[in-house]
């Protein structure tokens, strides 16, 4: 790919989401797009971003946006995060509390917020709580994925026999392979959006109990992690939690937030709202 060229994707990565594209990148994303150049029957790069630059309604952008980024996710992934929220859940609940809200802020293709629901459901037993998540992503096409809410066999291994028969119910796909469909009162506890993290301040309310934002900082330059980051801690009720992934880094960010343990922060129980 030429590197006026690249630097032309670069900057459309930039400014439609804050995704950083380091020349490492280069090979990757001329792979990345080729399916949506054969796709639409185009056999140049630069006719691709010439169909990119010229996009009125932003419809190709997301899908070169789909493209250039990696939507990996299972079930579980980074199971100590889902300890430490059941332990927490457990310890709250105890203490009176009944209300619950969460945001996941990568949701991908569903795995993560659908993760949380179970952990949570599992944490509070047969206990009627007010438990709400709120799943964002950028990706129209992941989130489509994730409201459908069907997995293969393979990608409900992490869950547990027993989460699998109380959550899950099996049903058949085209092919005849067996597949797993979360149960409607599950799904009913998500409300998937779509949502832009580097186009802050977020039409969202707080307060709330914990946002998990794990494997995107690693996408972004420091301004827009400090962006994500102001966010959380306006969103965040006193000690609520911040959860980023184990290859994520808050380093450069200045933050208000306390470090519990590596990837996991806490909102100062007497802190104040930074806007």
């Amino acid at each position: 790919m030429d590197q006026k060229v690249f630097e032309r994707f670069s900057r459309i990565a930039y400014q439609e989401a804050g995704i950083h594209l380091s020349e490492a990148k280069k090979t990757l994303v001329s792979s990345r797009i080729s399916k949506r150049m054969r796709a639409l029957g185009l056999s140049r790069e630069m006719d691709y971003l010439a169909l990119l630059e010229k996009d009125p309604k932003g419809e190709e952008k997301n899908r070169f946006l789909d493209a250039i980024t990696t939507n990996y996710t299972r079930f579980m992934r980074e199971g100590d995060h889902f300890q430490f929220l059941s332990e927490w859940a457990k310890r709250a609940e105890r203490q009176g509390k009944t209300r619950f809200r969460i945001w996941c802020a990568a949701a991908a293709s569903g795995e993560e917020p659908y993760s949380i629901a179970v952990t949570m459901l599992e944490a509070l037993g047969n206990r009627k709580a007010d438990l709400k998540i709120l799943a964002t992503d950028i990706s129209e096409e992941s989130l489509a994925q994730a409201k459908e809410g069907v997995y293969s066999l393979q990608a409900v291994q992490p869950l547990t026999k027993a989460q699998k028969i109380k959550y899950f119910e099996k049903e058949k796909g085209r092919e005849g392979e067996t597949l797993f469909r979360v149960k409607r009162e599950v799904r009913e506890i998500i409300l998937f959006r779509k949502l832009n993290l580097a186009k802050p301040p977020y039409p969202l309310k707080g307060p709330l109990d914990a946002i998990f934002c794990r494997n995107v900082m690693i996408y972004f330059q420091n301004h827009t992690r400090q962006g994500i980051v102001r966010e959380a801690e306006r969103l965040l009720r006193p000690a609520g939690l911040f959860i980023i992934g184990h290859s994520d880094t808050l380093a450069g960010v200045q933050t208000e937030l306390v470090t519990i343990r590596p990837s996991l922060f806490m909102k100062r129980a007497e802190g104040r709202h930074t806007n």
